[in-house]
């Protein structure tokens, strides 16, 4: 059965394209209908759009496997944007009035509007993340109405390189696929995992994706620091390769004996070294692979850290760090980052707040699907094709009578009952009218076995007689 009311996404990161459709049920959860993924680690580098051909292919194939498992067509999807030259710049526009007045929505308006024509080499504002302003010495959300004569507004510009933007609409035009509207990324994520208390008292969100580390710092209820660093879980992967196997193998050892803060005590205790076998035959010791895993962990967390540091909040987080994505899968990175930062409050949000029904095998909790499905609890539209049906021409009315019962069952009943009826009242009618017909046509039959009758042979006599043959010459 074709599905006519659902939202579609799709997230394009360093390692995959994923696309998903679903709906939101009343209750607050979401159903979700269909799911289709393609690698991206030979086009896309870093969240960055290398290839648009193969992006439009990949992003073609996405929406068509959506379109048979919804059973329909696609009108528009909306769409993530993230990448290694995201981040936020401050901006501040200041007004001051002649005298004493009410701040209007029309100087708000102007304030805003050449906060947009900073300056910007080779960057776009993609978002601007709403901010205070500072009205003479008191700070306002929403400063419209108030009494004042000297008014700031402070922006944070969410900001790209200009050609992060146009690869990603270039290959969507290319695919044919229309898009409803380009999300932030990590606003969509933060708004999935991070709940409104955390944003409120401080928090800082951590994303480990493939190739980029993403951190967002709320305050507030309001985005107040964004940066993505060029590292991710696959930097480990890379590293652990030196060992003289390829990234797919080294991915499994990763996974499954990988520790942020591996401990030798055992070892020392033993007189054999703990190993782990490889396919091929050989052993890696266990302390090795992790001295690898260890140094690069410590780095990316040391970045982290240090991009906390800049955002000139990490002594008011008072909600600590959450961590998130496939990066914070790996074992003890809690514990390696409280040695790091000095927080104390640090946990892993491996899925999101919504309950989530469907599709339980692909979309795991392990975080990795996080930001895909904060995409689409993002949507609000129908992103089904609405058919549009041609207009009858005047003085022809269409030859299907339209279905004035819909989905009443009882009215469909006593619309079957009566048709029926109105059929065996015709049936009925037909047998008698042919029921006089045969008799008519017996009479006839013996009326023509027994002959004339007295008085049409007396008749017929005297006509005989009168009319003779001889007494008419």
């Amino acid at each position: 059965m074709a599905t006519t009311d659902f939202i579609a996404a799709i997230e394009l990161s360093s390692s995959k394209i994923s696309g998903i459709a679903g709906k939101k049920n009343s209750d607050g959860s979401i159903q979700v209908l269909a799911y289709a993924r393609e690698d991206a680690s030979s086009f896309i580098h870093k969240g960055v759009i290398y290839n648009i051909d193969k992006t439009a292919q990949a992003l073609a194939s996405i929406t068509n496997k959506l379109e048979n498992q919804l059973n329909n067509s696609i009108a528009k999807v909306y769409v993530g944007i993230g990448g290694q030259s995201l981040r936020t710049v401050k901006n501040a526009v200041s007004r001051t009035l002649d005298e004493e007045g009410i701040i209007s929505q029309e100087l708000v308006d102007s304030i805003c509007d050449e906060n947009l024509e900073v300056p910007l080499a080779d960057m776009s504002v993609l978002d601007v993340a709403p901010q205070e302003y500072k009205i003479d010495n008191t700070l306002q959300a929403d400063p419209v109405g108030v009494a004042g004569q000297h008014i700031t507004g402070q922006f944070l510009n969410i900001v790209a390189r200009a050609s992060l933007k146009k690869n990603l609409e270039h290959s969507f035009e290319q695919a044919k696929v229309e898009i409803a509207d380009l999300l932030i990324a990590p606003i969509a994520l933060a708004n999935a995992v991070l709940t409104e208390n955390e944003m409120r008292s401080g928090c800082a969100l951590v994303d480990f994706g493939a190739d980029t580390t993403t951190i967002s710092v709320y305050k507030n209820n309001i985005l107040r620091y964004l940066s993505v660093l060029p590292l991710g879980g696959n930097t480990i992967t890379r590293d652990i390769t030196s060992l003289q196997m390829e990234e797919q193998d080294a991915e499994k050892l990763k996974l499954q004996y990988g520790n942020a803060l591996y401990e030798e005590e055992e070892e020392e205790e033993s007189e054999t070294p703990a190993v782990c076998a490889l396919e091929d035959g050989r052993a890696i010791e266990l302390a090795t692979l992790n001295n690898i895993i260890g140094a690069r962990s410590e780095e990316i967390l040391a970045n982290v850290w240090n991009q906390l540091q800049l955002s000139g909040y990490e002594d008011k987080l008072f909600s600590g760090v959450v961590f998130t994505g496939g990066g914070a899968n790996l074992k003890n990175i809690e514990e390696a980052f409280r040695k790091q930062s000095k927080i104390e409050k640090v946990k892993t949000m491996r899925f999101v707040h919504d309950t989530v029904h469907g599709f339980s095998d692909v979309l795991t909790k392990d975080g990795m699907q996080n930001t895909l499905l904060g995409l689409l609890a993002a949507g609000n539209e129908n992103c089904c094709l609405q058919e549009v049906k041609p207009a009858q021409p005047a003085g022809n009315p269409a030859s299907t009578p339209a279905d004035m019962f819909g989905n009443d069952e009882a009215l469909k009943e006593q619309e079957a009952a009566a048709r029926a009826a109105k059929a065996q009242r015709e049936k009925e009618e037909k047998e008698r009218r042919e029921k006089e017909r045969k008799e008519r046509e017996k009479k006839e039959k013996e009326k023509k076995k027994k002959g004339p009758s007295w008085f049409e042979k007396t008749f017929n006599k005297i006509s005989n007689e009168i009319f003779s043959d001889d007494d008419m010459k």
